[in-house]
């Protein structure tokens, strides 16, 4: 009689192979496992995922690779779909397929549900998971950058040109923006919108641009408070809902999902009360990939804003990334198909399997981006790197006010006197010279600086 295997000790081993898209040995499998089976017992384990079609097995005996098996849909279409936004698709585990294929049926076969309180009481910070182990180990090991230990928001900071472009155009795109990437970079580098396309998108990304300026400036302030979650809604909201007042406030109305058979709370007090449980549940977590991914199940499923529940999410989510100096999340490639039918599975299955394939895809592949731009960098200017905000507003405050150079020197030296230690001041003063004088077209937007305000200031600097 053949041997039953617990499907749970397959997927504990499909997921250890999914982690590792390059493939993997038997061996290697064995020490990513919490608790390893004799040899035996593995390879037979193995040769039934293979047999299954949920391996691949490429070579032979104890060099033999194992590699996540790519599930397609019928025909290939669903594939085709999901990938046609990039070249890659997140491969799926088991469960995550299940979930894709019941959210995709028709809305008429699936159950109508509400909000399931008993989804987030059940959860206890450092007791419940939704990653496992191996899976925020791995995180860990693709997410840090390797530089010495420096003050939350240091690491973003220094890419943070890359992060502002990558971040605003994924984000946006994946709600359903269609700027190009060069579009977006033209809009946050140069203010020029993009023609042909709505007023409402290019607020959308300039929102989104405010908005990581906010969490990389105060990454030393941010965490998972009421102060940076509303204030956060605020910036990606602001100008784009039909009551304005509703920025930043939690959500006194009722509202739907589109596509789906998920009914929101509705009622304001029971909103404000899971929304402060979901606050302290965050903040009580101490690993910081468990973090980012419980506010990517939790805030979009209970919607506690009118709308844009969805961006405040994916923003969130690295906030500990950022304060821990930790690779952050772009979302770079993630199919828009694949995002929502993850959250789908969330509101109506109360399932997180196939978010987490797309938030680990995910985050490898902006862990990879970024391990690139940082071997690309030199060492950032301690100096500048602690003074980057007082520098941008002297700086910015010489430009709008279109003064000319003496004015300039003046004002710096003013403002230095009144804003700086007095051990610093000279240097400072030295360093916003400095940059006033390398100011040009092709950099002045690091200040927050209009185009208008740029060539007004010039005509006034060059008298």
């Amino acid at each position: 009689m053949a041997r039953r295997i617990h499907d749970e000790d397959l997927q504990a081993i499909e997921e250890a192979v999914r982690r590792h898209p390059e493939g993997i040995t038997a061996t290697e499998i064995a020490g990513t496992l919490d608790s390893a089976p004799p040899r035996r017992t593995l390879q037979y384990r193995l040769k039934s995922l293979v047999d299954g079609k949920r391996l691949v097995m490429e070579g032979e005996g104890r060099w033999a690779r194992y590699r996540a098996a790519r599930i397609e849909a019928a025909a290939g279409t669903t594939a085709a779909r999901d990938g046609a936004e990039g070249d890659a698709v997140p491969p799926l585990s088991r469960s995550g397929a299940e979930i894709r294929e019941y959210v995709r049926g028709p809305s008429e076969t699936r159950k109508p549900v509400g909000y399931n309180r008993a989804f987030l009481d059940s959860y206890r910070p450092n007791d419940s998971f939704y990653l496992t182990p191996a899976e925020r180990a791995h995180l860990g090991a693709v997410g840090m950058p390797r530089i010495a230990e420096q003050p939350a928001g240091t690491y973003a900071k220094r890419i943070l040109g890359r992060l502002l472009i990558d971040l605003s155009w994924n984000s946006s795109r994946l709600e359903g923006n269609t700027y190009s990437l060069l579009d977006t970079r033209r809009l946050i580098d140069l203010g020029e919108e993009a023609q042909g396309k709505g007023r409402l998108e290019a607020q959308m990304i300039l929102n989104h641009k405010d908005a990581i300026e906010f969490l990389v400036d105060t990454a030393d302030e941010i965490g998972f408070n009421r102060y940076t979650i509303l204030n956060l809604h605020a910036l990606l909201a602001n100008n784009l809902l039909a009551d304005p007042d509703a920025t930043g406030r939690l959500r006194h109305i009722g509202v739907g999902v589109e596509r789906s058979v998920f009914h929101p709370l509705e009622a304001p007090q029971l909103i404000e009360e899971c929304f402060d449980q979901i606050l302290a549940t965050a903040s009580a977590i101490a690993d910081p990939f468990e973090q980012a991914f419980f506010v990517m199940v939790q805030l979009p499923y209970l919607q506690p804003f009118d709308d844009v529940n969805k961006r405040v999410s994916r923003l969130s989510a690295n906030i500990p990334l950022i304060k821990r100096n930790l690779s952050p999340l772009s979302f770079e490639s993630v199919p828009r198909k694949a995002y929502a039918d993850a959250v789908l599975g969330v509101y109506e299955m109360n399932r997180v399997e196939l978010l987490r394939d797309v938030f680990i895809w995910a985050y490898e592949r902006s862990a990879a981006s970024y391990a690139a731009i940082r071997q690309s960098l030199g060492e950032p200017d301690p100096f500048r790197l602690r003074h980057r905000t007082a520098l941008r507003a002297v700086v910015g405050a010489v430009v709008r006010g279109r003064m000319g150079k003496k004015q300039a020197v003046a004002h710096v030296g003013a403002w230095a006197r009144e804003s700086i230690e007095p051990a610093e001041r000279e240097r400072f003063q030295e360093t916003a010279e400095s940059e006033l004088m390398s100011l040009h077209e092709g950099n002045f937007a690091r200040y927050q600086i209009r185009p208008s305000e740029f060539a007004a200031w010039r005509e006034a600097w060059n008298r």
